[in-house]
């Protein structure tokens, strides 16, 4: 956010802003969501190694490999293994810190950057571990975790920018 400021007040933007998705879109605009999508994609990632650090530290796991982390879905569920903590509570903060950054980032549209960093995210587990995940507690905590970005995202992005958002009701004067 003080980044953001900082580039605003030279004169620049950081974080390019694509407000309401009209039908006939531009290259820019598309340039924008992508743009949107590369910085949310690297927050995730930020975000998750942080959290996974962190955990690590304090549950003192210290069999757990911090770059399989985020992808390794092969930990047998147990309350008593740290390793399943880290994993679970790692992939649960992610995606509620995540879904707060990408309020602010996008705006009104964290949902469609959640679901389509999320779906990135299962494209990079099958790809990293060469396999199909087929643990459902991994499932289970992945449609958690997103459940808790979507909504705890948008209930910031609304309070912070509810002014921004178009309500049904002002549409039927336009």
């Amino acid at each position: 956010m003080l980044l953001d400021y900082c580039f605003r007040c030279c004169g620049t933007t950081l974080i390019k802003r694509h407000g309401q998705m009209s039908i006939k879109t531009k290259i820019g605009d598309t340039w924008v969501v992508l743009q949107n999508l590369m910085i949310c994609f690297l927050s995730f990632y930020s975000v998750y190694y942080i959290i996974v650090s962190v955990c690590i530290g304090v549950l003192r796991a210290n069999n757990v490999d911090t770059l399989l982390a985020p992808f390794d879905y092969t930990t047998q569920p147990s309350w008593q293994n740290p390793k399943y903590l880290v994993s679970v509570i790692s992939t649960e903060l992610t995606y509620i810190v995540a879904g707060l950054v990408f309020a602010w980032i996008v705006e009104e549209w964290v949902w469609d950057y959640a679901i389509t960093i999320t779906l990135i995210h299962i494209g990079l587990t099958i790809g990293v571990m060469s396999d199909f995940p087929s643990t459902e507690h991994w499932w289970i905590t992945l449609g958690c975790g997103l459940l808790m970005m979507i909504c705890g995202g948008q209930l910031l992005a609304y309070k912070l920018f509810r002014n921004n958002f178009v309500y049904p009701a002002e549409l039927q004067n336009f």
